[in-house]
C-alpha cells in the first residue's frame, strides 16, 4: 500500500510540528504500508526527517501564492498521486477540493466552527478567513471516506454543524515530545518567596483573541495587590495586532514600571522547555482548544496548572489541574491564589498531570492513524 499525504497548507506552528512529529514516530512498513509520498512547500519539506519509507515531493507551485496552492492541488495533486500509485491520501490540513479518493481529511482548527469564538473578531479579514475555512473544511469533511479528530469534544462541536457517519471518524490525540518530560520539582510555600526571588507564573501561546492573555494580567495584578510576591511571564508570537495591542495595554496599566509582568515574543519551541522547568505555576487561559499541545507539554513538565475550564481543556487535562473561566478575572485569580496558598496541591496536581503526560504518544498517534488510514482504505475497496 501506499500513501499520500497532502500538506500543502501545512506551512508553520502546530500543522508542521504535528507533521514532523507524526512521521518521525511512524513505522508504516509494520502496517502493510510500503511508501508515503509527501506533498508539501520547500520548507515544510526541510522541516521532516528523511525516512527510508518517505518520499518527499516538491513542486513549484506550493512554495508560491495561495492562488496556485489551492490550483495545485485542485487540478494537478490527483494525477499526481495516481502516478505514484498511492491507494490512498491523507490530508492534515483539512480543506481538499481535488477529485482523489478515497482521502482522510483531519480537523486541526475547531475555531471554524465556533460562532461565539469567530465573534470575537467582528468584522474583520480573520473572520472573512475563518468564514471561508468553515465552508472549505465542512465541503471537504463531507465528501471525505474518513476524518480524524484531535479530540471528543472537538468531534462533537464539528458534528455540531456538519453531519458525518461517525463510524468514519477517529479521535487521535497528538504526543508530546520526549524532551519535555521532567519530572515535578519540589513544591515550596509561598512564604520562601519574596519581591528578589518571585513566585514565577508562566503562560505560553501565541497572543490571539480567544487566549485572554489580558484576563490573566488583570488576576496577577489583583495577587499583587494582594501582596502576593508573584511574576507573571507571558510567552507568545504576536500572530493578532488587535490582541497584542490589547495585551501591552494591560500590561502597561498593571505593571507601569514593568517590574513583575513581562512579555516574550521571540522565544524559540527548542528553548521554551526550560521555562515550563524554572516555573512555579503554569496558566493557560485559552476559551478555545481542538486539543491543547502546550498544555501537554507543560504536564510533561510536571507544571503544576491553573486552566481554562472551557473547550477541550477538561478533556485533555483530566483531574490533573484546577480550572477557571478564562473571560473572568476575579475567577482566574481566585484559582492562582488557592493554588499559590498549598505547596501541598500544587505538588499533587503536578504529579497527576506528570503521570497523565505519559498517556500521550506520538508512537500512539502514528500507529492509530496509520491504522485508521488502512482501515479506511480497505472499506473502500470491499
Amino acid at each position: 500500500m501506499i500513501i499520500g499525504v497532502d500538506a500543502s497548507n501545512i506551512r508553520g506552528g502546530g500543522g508542521v510540528t504535528h507533521l514532523v512529529e507524526l512521521l518521525k514516530a511512524a513505522d508504516p512498513k509494520s502496517k502493510g504500508i510500503e511508501k508515503v509520498c509527501l506533498w508539501a512547500g520547500g520548507n515544510t519539506l526541510s522541516a521532516v526527517e528523511n525516512r527510508p519509507w518517505l518520499s518527499k515531493i516538491s513542486h513549484e507551485y506550493l512554495d508560491r501564492s495561495l492562488f496556485h496552492r489551492i490550483y495545485w492541488q485542485k487540478f494537478l495533486l490527483s494525477e499526481l498521486a495516481r502516478k505514484e500509485g498511492c491507494d490512498i491520501l491523507f490530508v492534515p490540513g483539512g480543506t481538499f477540493s481535488g477529485k482523489f479518493r478515497p482521502f482522510v481529511s483531519m480537523s486541526q482548527n475547531l475555531l471554524p466552527f465556533e460562532p461565539k469564538e469567530m465573534g470575537r473578531y467582528g468584522i474583520s479579514k480573520t473572520s472573512f478567513r475563518l468564514l471561508l475555512l468553515y465552508f472549505t473544511q465542512s465541503s471537504a469533511f463531507r465528501r471525505a471516506d474518513g476524518n480524524i479528530f484531535l479530540t471528543d469534544f472537538a468531534r462533537s462541536r464539528v458534528l455540531r454543524k456538519v453531519p458525518l457517519l461517525l463510524e468514519k471518524t477517529k479521535v487521535v490525540n497528538h504526543g508530546i515530545n520526549p524532551k519535555f518530560f521532567s519530572k515535578p520539582s519540589v513544591q515550596r510555600n509561598i512564604s520562601d518567596f519574596d519581591g528578589s526571588k518571585p513566585f514565577e507564573i508562566l503562560y505560553v501561546s501565541f497572543v490571539g483573541e480567544y487566549k485572554h492573555q489580558w484576563n490573566v494580567v488583570e488576576a496577577v495584578r489583583i495577587l499583587k495587590e494582594k501582596g502576593f510576591p508573584v511574576r507573571l511571564t507571558l510567552i507568545g508570537s504576536p500572530d493578532e495586532p488587535k490582541a497584542v495591542s490589547k495585551l501591552r495595554k494591560s500590561i502597561e496599566k498593571a505593571d507601569p514600571e514593568k517590574k513583575y509582568i513581562l512579555y516574550l515574543d521571540k522565544v524559540t519551541y527548542s528553548e521554551i522547555q526550560r521555562y515550563y522547568q524554572k516555573t512555579n505555576l503554569f496558566a493557560f487561559a485559552s476559551s478555545c482548544e481542538t486539543f491543547g499541545q502546550i498544555v501537554t507539554e507543560a504536564m510533561a513538565s510536571g507544571c503544576p496548572i491553573a486552566c481554562s475550564e472551557m473547550s477541550a481543556m477538561p478533556e485533555i487535562l483530566g483531574d490533573a489541574g484546577l480550572y477557571f473561566n478564562p473571560l473572568d478575572p476575579i475567577s482566574i485569580e481566585r484559582v492562582l491564589e488557592r493554588m499559590i496558598l498549598s505547596e501541598e496541591l500544587r505538588r499533587d496536581l503536578a504529579k497527576i498531570a506528570f503521570e497523565r503526560a505519559g498517556t500521550f504518544s506520538w508512537k500512539k498517534a502514528a500507529d492509530e492513524t496509520f491504522d485508521f488510514l488502512v482501515k479506511i482504505r480497505r472499506e473502500f475497496t470491499a
